[in-house]
């Protein structure tokens, strides 16, 4: 069977190139006899791998000096609670509620402090960016917590919020590494790896080092500890080998593709191309406020379940597959990160155009 074009929010597609290394290196990583999957992560062999990636992952993002880089066990979901554990100093935190991750963000530091939802964008079942020009953020406030891309609901910041001098706290998993970032702005930016990095079960945590403290809540687990994982060079415990030797596959694509500047205008285009189509469709309507559009994940319906269903169901009969939009939207959701090819934008299109003309 020839490769589907999954559309699937993550875990995602991986670039194809990335994939044939992946096989060739399967049995005998670069001479040494072995798979990576098999490695000692303290061998020097994998110790070259995470290094690599780590100094590739630098050189696409622009990492400051002051950063580290932290390659953590969880996904994005862990860091909902390493967050407060270790910055919650004053056991106040601040959130920007624009769909469920920044939700369940939310509800997870509750546990651990005062955190608040000082804006929400769920009034409009979260199709919208609320105004965060001027917010009101507690002067005592540890942090300011955002979703920057939202998978779910494919809205996205088109401006970083007024944190009014506090630590900004960015959750990137759905837009890691699609675009240039400017490191500085943040005080922690992370992302769950499986949506446009890598394979799943891994974080990656960019933190400035200011913010990388001893004195973390009594009860945080050590391999939440940021100190303790920064402090190991992110070899503390086995950390997931194949998963972070994949990720540096993928940024060795990146920089060959051009680095983020270039794969952003990739990016663009094939937004264009499916916005373009969902703004000319009679059918197919997008569930997004034009502004706030998220250029990874796209959502979008018909005025009918049924005609929902159909379009799904044949879809997937034409290679086009996981365009089920999420279980509390409904409609469908095409997400379209680094790996995947125009071709596929263009072909989906294609095909959204004649179901269209079939089924007027």
């Amino acid at each position: 069977m020839s490769r589907v074009f999954n559309f699937s929010a993550g875990p995602a597609m991986l670039p194809e190139e990335v994939l044939r290394t992946c096989a060739e290196e399967m049995l005998d990583y670069h001479g040494s006899g072995q798979s990576v999957m098999e490695m000692s992560h303290r061998s020097k062999v994998f110790d070259e791998i995470i290094k690599t990636a780590e100094a590739d992952f630098r050189k696409l993002l622009g990492v400051p000096d002051n950063y580290k880089v932290l390659f953590m066990q969880g996904g994005a979901w862990t860091q909902f609670s390493a967050i407060p554990m270790n910055l919650m100093v004053n056991k106040k935190a601040d959130y920007i509620i624009t769909g469920q991750w920044a939700k369940k963000a939310w509800q997870e530091g509750k546990k651990y402090g005062d955190a608040r939802a000082i804006a929400s964008s769920e009034d409009r079942t979260f199709s919208y960016i609320p105004d965060v020009s001027d917010l009101p953020i507690s002067e005592d406030a540890d942090y300011v917590y955002i979703c920057q891309n939202n998978t779910i609901y494919g809205t996205r910041y088109k401006e970083l919020p007024n944190t009014k001098g506090h630590v900004l706290v960015s959750d990137v998993s759905s837009m890691f590494l699609s675009e240039p970032m400017d490191v500085t702005k943040y005080g922690i930016l992370y992302g769950g790896v499986q949506k446009n990095v890598g394979p799943a079960g891994m974080a990656i945590v960019c933190i400035r080092e200011d913010l990388i403290r001893e004195d973390v809540m009594s009860e945080t687990p050590t391999l939440l500890k940021y100190k303790v994982i920064a402090d190991n060079d992110s070899l503390f415990n086995t950390p997931p080998c194949y998963t972070i030797y994949v990720c540096g596959l993928v940024f060795k694509w990146l920089l060959k593709e051009g680095g983020l500047g270039a794969i952003q205008k990739k990016n663009q285009e094939k937004a264009d191309i499916l916005y373009g189509f969902l703004d000319k469709s009679d059918m197919f309507k997008g569930t997004v406020e034009k502004e706030y559009r998220s250029l990874m994940n796209v959502p979008f319906i018909t005025d009918s379940d049924e005609l929902n269903k159909k379009f799904i169901a044949e879809a997937e009969e034409k290679g086009f597959i996981n365009l089920k939009g999420h279980r509390s939207v409904g409609g469908m959701r095409a997400s379209i990160y680094n790996a995947m090819p125009k071709e596929g934008v263009e072909r989906l299109v294609s095909f959204m155009e004649d179901f269209e003309k079939k089924n007027s």
